[in-house]
């Protein structure tokens, strides 16, 4: 322990927290994995990083803060939350690159817009760096839209270091892996047996070179797959596919397997609803699965045109039984009236009984 001179803790995604301890030699890895991905934006001591991330016990804003001390940017650890105050920061100290979960990059952005500000005009963003939770790239595109930057996600966990495991280049297609650092397999879930680059399944990862928390072959839990060949921007590092969802995110319904993110693939197709959402999953009173999307309707859609809400929802009904082979129940509901998150938003609301 008199070795260890930094002590972190997940999130608790899976219901309890792990420890993570690291050393010397652990940060200074943590922050040159980090600083990768502000290289990937084409950043440097001349950019302006704003780190949004939750600094503390959660790996996030002190991981995303080593990589930009290390990257040599001009740093801003503003934490999560105080959103006007982000936007202020944002316009008048010319950040360039922000950092944060991508549904709080978006709280962000809808909440510069309803201000009456131009992101293009009034931010000086390039480039946002946005991992801790998945997201579609509908969800991407929106962001990109909304605040006219480049939005790249990056990978990692507290069990084998934090975020920097593995970052998005500005070809935004996959993430390289920090292969100096980092073993990674993919494995059938169900069997454990390996599988070849381009098939999914869980990520396994093994740590080269972490001292004070090492992990050997650890099962991370999160779908992904290798990507084959290498990417147009020359790096030779590995890439693994961005975040289908994660073995324990997966909903079983009525015996049909079910990943949230299959649900928001479905939902961006329809332009009248928004990017915010909720699935609740609950049982009838015949003990069958019922499961209940609630999205909210884009500003400029009439909540009180009940035709059009019921002829929407029916339409959106229909799609959803036919992507995933199981009846979603849809309710559309007022723009703003599902709850906002600074960290990583809560998509899922599970209540059927012995479900955790």
């Amino acid at each position: 322990m008199s070795e260890v001179k930094e002590i972190h803790m997940s999130s608790g995604t899976t219901g309890v927290a792990t420890v993570g301890a690291y050393n010397d030699h652990d940060l200074k890895i943590w922050g040159e994995c980090f600083a990768r991905g502000i290289e990937y934006a084409d950043g440097g001591p001349e950019d302006v990083c704003q780190v949004c991330y939750g600094y503390g016990l959660f790996t996030g804003g002190l991981g995303a803060h080593y990589g930009c001390i290390s990257a040599g940017c001009t740093t801003i650890p503003i934490s999560a939350g105080n959103t006007e105050r982000q936007i202020r920061v944002l316009r008048e100290m010319g950040s360039t690159i922000i950092c944060c979960t991508p549904s709080y990059a978006m709280h962000i952005a809808d909440t510069a817009l309803e201000m009456g500000l131009d992101p293009a005009r009034d931010f000086h963003l390039r480039a946002g760096i946005h991992g801790a939770e998945p997201f579609s790239d509908n969800f991407r595109a929106e962001l990109e839209r909304k605040l006219h930057y480049k939005v790249l996600d990056i990978y990692g966990l507290t069990e084998t270091m934090g975020p920097g495991v593995a970052v998005e280049c500005m070809e935004q297609n996959g993430l390289h892996l920090a292969e100096d650092h980092f073993i990674a397999e993919i494995i059938d879930p169900n069997t454990g047996e390996v599988l070849p680059d381009g098939e999914w399944g869980e990520l396994v990862i093994t740590t080269v070179d972490r001292e004070a928390s090492p992990v050997v072959r650890y099962r991370t839990r999160d779908i992904t797959r290798i990507i084959p060949g290498e990417c147009a921007c020359g790096r030779t590092h590995r890439r693994i596919d961005r975040l289908h969802g994660r073995t324990d995110d997966m909903l079983i319904i009525r015996g049909v397997n079910v990943f949230p993110s299959q649900i928001e693939d479905v939902m961006k197709t329809f332009s009248q609803v928004s990017s915010w959402y909720q699935i609740e999953v609950g049982t009838d009173h015949r003990s069958l699965d019922i499961v209940t999307l609630k999205a909210e309707v884009n500003p400029g859609f009439d909540i009180d045109d009940m035709a059009g809400i019921e002829k929407l929802q029916r339409r959106m009904q229909a799609a959803m039984k036919a992507a995933l082979s199981v009846g979603v129940k849809v309710k559309l509901v007022e723009p703003k009236s599902i709850p906002r998150s600074e960290g990583k938003a809560k998509r899922v609301i599970d209540t059927r009984e012995g479900i955790k």
